[in-house]
C-alpha cells in the first residue's frame, strides 16, 4: 500500500466515525421537536399563516389560506 492509500482509508473511516457518532451520541432535550407540541415554535412567528391544498378527482381544486 502506498501512502494515497492509507491517506484515502484513514479519511473513510474518519467520515464512518463521524457519522456512527453523529447517529449513537444523545441528544439534548427540545420541546418542539420531542414533544410535537410546537408551543416553542410559535414564539417565533406570530403572524404565521398555512396553505393548505385540497383535490379530489372529478372535483374543483381548492387552496385555503389559513390564519393563526
Amino acid at each position: 500500500m502506498n501512502w494515497q492509500t492509507v491517506v484515502s482509508l484513514g479519511i473513510v473511516v474518519l467520515a464512518a466515525t463521524s457519522l456512527l457518532w453523529g447517529r449513537l451520541r444523545r441528544r439534548k432535550f427540545s420541546f418542539a421537536r420531542d414533544t410535537h407540541c410546537g408551543c416553542a415554535s410559535n414564539q417565533h412567528a406570530p403572524n404565521a399563516s398555512s396553505i393548505v391544498f385540497h383535490a379530489r378527482k372529478g372535483e374543483r381544486p381548492q387552496i385555503l389560506v389559513k390564519n393563526k
